[in-house]
């Protein structure tokens, strides 16, 4: 058998191997996963909403969220990454001091469709034992990079008793163009009972400063909740079944009942 031969049998024994891998990434298209998949897209109780935020701790802008929230009465879930969180602990540990529920958004912000079975595994260890080191408890909840799962992913979360948890609706924060204003028409366009929002409090994977829109979208966010009579807190207050947390596939890439 000839080097071309040899090339097309290797690419055809690992394309099952990739599309296994690569088969849970399909739950990052939004409208498919909250259609289909309302466990992953964490949706809860009609009458609540789930404020969640992404890429933290970052000392110049999580405390400004902090206040914002202290002052409104208003408890939000934090996926936080772990290297970031090793930089700022005392942070950390105001964060779950102050009532706000704190997950994992990885180690590193790294694509997951680009790592292993073994690095992803280290990576989200890493990131809930330095956690649940700062805060004595461990955390319950992760959240991929980016939104994208992998088979790798689930059984890595599997194992460490953690539960993949996406989200219903957006700021698209993160945009160099984003200002408060469409932050917030974002957020409010598909804002609906039991959704679960995603903004960032850190602008670390984000255009710079582009955390400053999202807190200035944040009061009218909460202000349009409460016209819509829609209670805000954390995921741990959401209402939704443990089990509907869980995962929409599991491992193998099959569609698994999140109800």
């Amino acid at each position: 058998m000839n080097s071309t031969r040899l090339a097309r049998a290797a690419v055809c024994a690992l394309l099952p191997a990739l599309a296994a891998h690569a088969a849970p990434a399909v739950s990052a298209f939004g409208p498919l996963r909250n259609r289909l998949m309302p466990g992953l897209a964490a949706q809860g109780r009609p009458d609540h909403v789930a404020l969640t935020f992404d890429d933290g701790p970052d000392p110049v802008s999580t405390p400004f969220f902090l206040r914002l929230l202290a002052a409104r009465e208003v408890h939000a879930t934090f996926f936080l990454l772990g290297s970031a969180a090793s930089r700022s602990p005392g942070l950390v540990q105001e964060m779950a001091a102050a009532g706000h529920e704190i997950a994992l958004h990885g180690w590193e912000h790294r694509m997951l469709l680009l790592r292993g079975p073994r690095s992803t595994y280290d990576d989200l260890a890493r990131a809930r034992d330095t956690v649940a080191a700062l805060t004595g408890e461990a955390p319950r909840l992760f959240r991929p990079p980016y939104g994208v799962m992998t088979t790798s992913a689930h059984v890595a979360a599997r194992r460490l008793g953690l539960t993949p948890t996406l989200w219903t609706c957006w700021g698209e924060d993160w945009r160099a163009g984003a200002t408060p204003g469409t932050v917030h028409h974002t957020v409010t366009a598909d804002l609906r009972g039991g959704g679960t929002i995603l903004l960032h409090d850190s602008d670390c994977t984000s255009a710079p400063g582009s955390w400053l829109n999202t807190l200035g979208a944040l009061p009218r966010i909460l202000d349009t909740c409460r016209q819509r009579s829609l209670r805000v807190g954390s995921l741990k207050d959401h209402g939704a079944p443990p089990a509907a947390l869980g995962a929409a596939l599991s491992p193998s890439g099959q569609a698994m009942k999140t109800s």
